[in-house]
């Protein structure tokens, strides 16, 4: 592909750009079924994942950014690669200096049926309850993806998983694991009635994480930071467990508490 061959777009009125921009709110996610991924990274993590990739867009004066053979391969998947100009880069993308390159993405077709096909097997769904945080949400879908958790369910009320702050705290590992959203309401009591081990963390549970058997199938519920699990999710679980703290903080962040009962779930299995 030579700089002759390449067609720029410059324009930040062109059609094109202009549906782009609208991925950057929520409404206009939904109105398209897209979500936008910036950066390195994020792009090579979504090529290698096998992720519905609609377009490439690159910034054509700074070409000699991208890794090599990432055009290439994008093109050999069936995938548009397009050249804009700087301005148009800026116009589409949520970050105040943006890398090279952002992708135009289909949305995940995950659905909560996906992981209630393996509820009776072994499996560790991390289920979110109202969680307002973008990058909270990110860093447990992160963690989800370092201990092998089998997927993640999102309830109503919690943040946007396109968001671009969500999209860039998850470094890549959207892509790694099923991720449904469902009204958690009616999916929680289906896992319950096939065996599945509905748990929460909670100050007064009723064992630590460290005596809670995790070699069973577990769907593990996290609540939103301030309020944590609404009274109704958690009128749903099976088991309240709490994280032991020999110091003076009263609780743990969302994401960091999530954390710690995952990686316990893992030594467990392991």
């Amino acid at each position: 592909m030579t700089k002759q061959e390449i067609s720029i777009i410059t324009s930040v009125q062109n059609p094109r750009v202009k549906g782009w921009t609208q991925l950057l709110d929520k409404k206009g996610r939904e109105k398209q079924g897209q979500f936008i991924i910036e950066g390195v990274h994020l792009v090579q993590e979504a090529l290698t994942s096998g992720a519905a990739i609609d377009t490439l867009v690159y910034a054509g004066e700074r070409q000699y950014e991208l890794p090599a053979g990432m055009l290439e391969q994008a093109a050999a998947l069936g995938i548009e690669c397009l050249a804009v100009t700087e301005s148009v880069l800026s116009k589409c993308t949520d970050t105040l200096t943006p890398q090279a390159v952002f992708a135009v993405l289909r949305k995940l077709h995950w659905e909560p049926a996906n992981l209630l096909e393996s509820a009776a097997s072994p499996g560790l769904v991390v289920v979110i309850d109202g969680m307002q945080d973008p990058g909270n949400l990110g860093t447990i879908i992160r963690s989800a993806d370092a201990v092998g958790a089998t997927g993640i369910l999102l309830g109503k009320g919690t943040v946007d998983l396109y968001n671009p702050k969500t999209v860039r705290s998850t470094m890549g590992s959207m892509f790694h694991l099923p991720i449904a959203q469902g009204d958690l309401q009616l999916v929680l009591p289906e896992a319950a009635a096939q065996g599945v081990a509905v748990i929460t963390t909670s100050l007064q549970g009723e064992s630590d994480c460290y005596a809670f058997d995790f070699r069973q199938p577990v769907w593990f519920v996290i609540g939103n930071e301030g309020q944590g699990v609404s009274p109704q999710v958690s009128a749903l679980t099976t088991e309240h467990i709490r994280i032991p703290m020999q110091g003076r903080a009263e609780s743990l962040n969302a994401a960091m508490a999530a954390t710690v009962v995952l990686f316990e779930a893992m030594r467990q299995r392991m």
